[in-house]
């Protein structure tokens, strides 16, 4: 399949690395072979991996039809927080991709969900049917997956007009001082490391997020994080920016975990509510804390009331 891009502003820099920024589903070695290959050209000449582009430039590449493998369905024991004929909504645990992809072509979200339900809106393909939102592998609680394209679109224009309620709780390093706070830093992908987001001014995408205070620990503050956007590890690169990265977080903070066995970040998407597609009224569903992040807080000895206090 030809692809076209025309340069913008940001030009002066690798092809390479330029068109791994643009098209962040294509890795930088891909793209590297592409043009290795002679697949890329810019204003019909072939260039290679080291050539600069420049503002205005039209770039083409020619990108191979991949061959989506079969997707099958799995049995497996879901969480089932809501359901009707538009709409289902899981408690996602810690651990669970959400939809196949490299590497994890099996023990989805999805491929459960296929068992479960058989018919989901084939909007974003094979691989992810009936996903309109996602949450990352080690973060837990509601995500919804839509079973038709009617409920997919409805539930996707709301993402887009950031009208959905969505509270997570975390668990973050650091007290923080004040009570609450927001965070209005634009996210984007990190300059060099493909794998993660940063705060990024100049060619990120807005992102807000709200945070209130619910305990403060000796080492560690437990968090309400309201998202005005959502953006790909949103909460993980805000936090981190201002010097508080979550818990258990082996990708936006650096040293050894100080809890013995944790698996990844300590962040439960708590609460989604959302204009039901059908019926157009508010639907609003819980997930309670997953068993390791409720220990956590009863072990710091948190009572549990949800109001501001102090145990140091």
């Amino acid at each position: 399949m030809i692809r076209e891009v025309i340069v913008g502003e940001n030009g002066g820099i690798r092809i390479d690395r330029y068109l791994s920024d643009i098209c962040p589903e294509l890795s930088r070695s891909y793209i590297q072979k592409l043009l290795k290959c002679d697949r890329v050209s810019v204003n019909k000449k072939i260039v290679k991996s080291n050539y600069k582009v420049s503002e205005g430039e039209r770039i083409s590449f020619d990108v191979p039809d991949a061959v989506e493998p079969e997707i099958l369905p799995e049995e497996m024991k879901l969480e089932i927080l809501y359901e009707d004929s538009d709409l289902i909504m899981v408690n996602k645990p810690k651990g669970m991709v959400v939809h196949p992809a490299a590497g994890h072509l099996s023990g989805t979200l999805v491929n459960g969900l296929l068992a479960h339900c058989r018919d989901l809106s084939g909007i974003n393909g094979i691989l992810r049917p009936g996903i309109v939102h996602r949450i990352d592998m080690d973060t837990t609680g509601v995500l919804v997956a839509c079973k038709n394209d009617f409920a997919h679109n409805h539930i996707a224009e709301q993402l887009k007009e950031h009208t959905i309620t969505r509270v997570y709780y975390a668990i973050v390093h650091g007290v923080i001082a004040e009570d609450e706070g927001t965070i209005d830093a634009s996210i984007g992908r990190h300059p060099v490391d493909r794998k993660k987001m940063s705060i990024n001014e100049k060619n990120g995408k807005h992102a807000v997020t709200h945070y209130h205070v619910l305990c403060r620990f000796e080492r560690f503050t437990f968090l309400e994080c309201r998202l005005e956007t959502g953006r790909t590890h949103q909460i993980r690169v805000h936090m981190a920016s201002i010097g508080h990265p979550l818990l258990g977080d082996t990708v936006y903070r650096t040293g050894k975990c100080p809890i013995p066995g944790l698996q990844g970040q300590t962040l439960h998407a708590g609460i989604l509510g959302i204009l039901h597609p059908r019926t157009e009224e508010y639907l609003e569903v819980r997930a309670p804390l997953p068993k390791y992040f409720s220990d956590l807080l009863k072990n710091w000895g948190y009572n549990g009331d949800g109001i501001l206090c102090n145990l140091y």
